[in-house]
């Protein structure tokens, strides 16, 4: 074992009459286990939150949309089948996007209309797993009138129930002597899903393209657009790039994940990088406290300090090993909170015994994710913070005058 290790070890483990330094040394130890642990919960969470939100996302919308500057595209068969040749893609489905108005005899909503192909529509969207009641394919049985699905919300709002009548209406109308009359169709209701996002649930109704193209008055066959699950949403951007290439270019255009929610998880990293921030100061604190050890270790062991010296110990030894006592408090502390943040973690995790209220937030629970990224930055701003600190109080034991410490013994 090297000199300066074996002393570090002999000063932090001090008994009897240095006592008192290691219960100051413990609570240094405890001041940055408590603060790495902080770091590692609240990342934990913050993660979590990001990736379910963005599941619940990408649920709900595609990884993908090709559009036209034309506003809508004709030959939208085809562009399919030209497109699942394209470096990337999994699925694809066409889709029709508006706003109308749905009225039933107990109110009025504002809603997004979305056409979709029920056969094609479960590979690109959750729609399928998110149905509480009914199924995509009710959407092609017209007998009295077409079938309409409905988010829960909007359903529990206007008193929608399996089979219920609700009429849209369409700005596209006709202009006629008396004024502007918007084209009403009726729908049944043949089918409700709940996404765990009010936003959606109480604002977004499926129905099927033919359905669409008749109700906005579509002479054409046409769509607006084509929605693609990808196989790497991270690389979203490229695979947007390669469908262009594939489908030549404009007057198309691909809109991916992240371009359409930017402002979202931009909000989102920027929090999680002040929430990092602000607990990345409890482990400072905690790196205060290891100076307030060593100093009083300088202090209490200065006539140590002073016959090692005159021994023949050199000023970088002596620096060394208050160095080295501050860095294994800092190790000791880190590792202690990574324990104790991961077994919170794996607790919150695993029995989800934190409960959130369901009418504030869109899931019931904390969620958790450990990245192994924000791990490695939390173990070395740690440590850094404990070395940085160990630098003041190393250099004062260093430049200690042997005969100055001893005149006074």
């Amino acid at each position: 074992m090297r000199f300066e290790l074996f002393v570090s070890l002999r000063y932090l483990l001090a008994r009897r009459k240095q006592a008192f330094i290691s219960v100051i040394s413990l609570i240094s130890v405890l001041g940055v286990a408590i603060g790495v642990a902080s770091l590692i919960v609240v990342l934990g969470v913050m993660n979590g939150f990001s990736e379910n939100l963005r599941d619940k996302i990408l649920g709900l919308n595609s990884h993908l949309i090709l559009g036209s500057t034309q506003s809508t595209l004709g030959d939208y068969d085809h562009l399919v089948e030209r497109s699942l040749d394209s470096q990337g893609i999994l699925a694809a489905t066409p889709f029709i996007y508006y706003e109308v108005m749905l009225s039933t005899p107990t109110g009025v909503k504002g809603v997004v209309l979305r056409g979709i192909d029920p056969r094609t529509a479960g590979t690109v969207l959750s729609i399928e797993k998110d149905l509480v009641a009914g199924s995509l394919t009710d959407l092609n049985i017209s007998e009295e009138a077409p079938g309409i699905i409905v988010g829960q919300e909007l359903a529990t709002r206007l008193g929608l129930t399996l089979g219920s009548r609700v009429s849209l209406l369409s700005p596209s109308g006709r202009q006629s002597a008396a004024g502007f009359s918007p084209k009403i169709t009726f729908f049944h209701v043949v089918g409700m899903f709940h996404s765990g996002m009010f936003e959606y649930d109480s604002s977004l109704a499926y129905i099927s393209i033919p359905e669409a193209q008749k109700l906005l008055g579509f002479i054409d066959d046409v769509v607006t657009g084509i929605e693609y699950r990808v196989k790497d949403i991270d690389q979203v951007q490229k695979t947007g790039e390669h469908l262009l290439e594939t489908l030549g270019g404009f007057p198309l255009y691909v809109r991916n994940w992240i371009e359409m929610n930017h402002n979202l998880f931009a909000a989102l990293k920027l929090e999680k990088t002040a929430m990092s921030i602000i607990l990345t100061m409890i482990v400072l604190v905690g790196s205060f406290s290891i100076i307030t050890t060593l100093v009083m270790m300088v202090m209490e062991k200065t006539k140590d300090i002073a016959v090692l010296m005159a021994l023949g110990a050199t000023p970088a030894q002596i620096r060394n090993i208050f160095i080295l006592q501050g860095s294994l408090i800092g190790a000791v502390g880190t590792t202690s909170g990574f324990g104790l943040g991961l077994l919170v973690c794996s607790l919150l995790k695993r029995y989800q015994f934190i409960k959130l209220p369901m009418d504030v937030y869109y899931l019931d629970h904390l969620p958790v994710k450990i990245q192994i990224l924000d791990m490695s930055y939390i173990a070395l701003a740690a440590l850094a913070l404990c070395f940085l600190a160990t630098l003041y109080p190393a250099k004062q034991a260093a430049n200690m005058q042997p005969t100055e410490a001893l005149r006074y013994e």
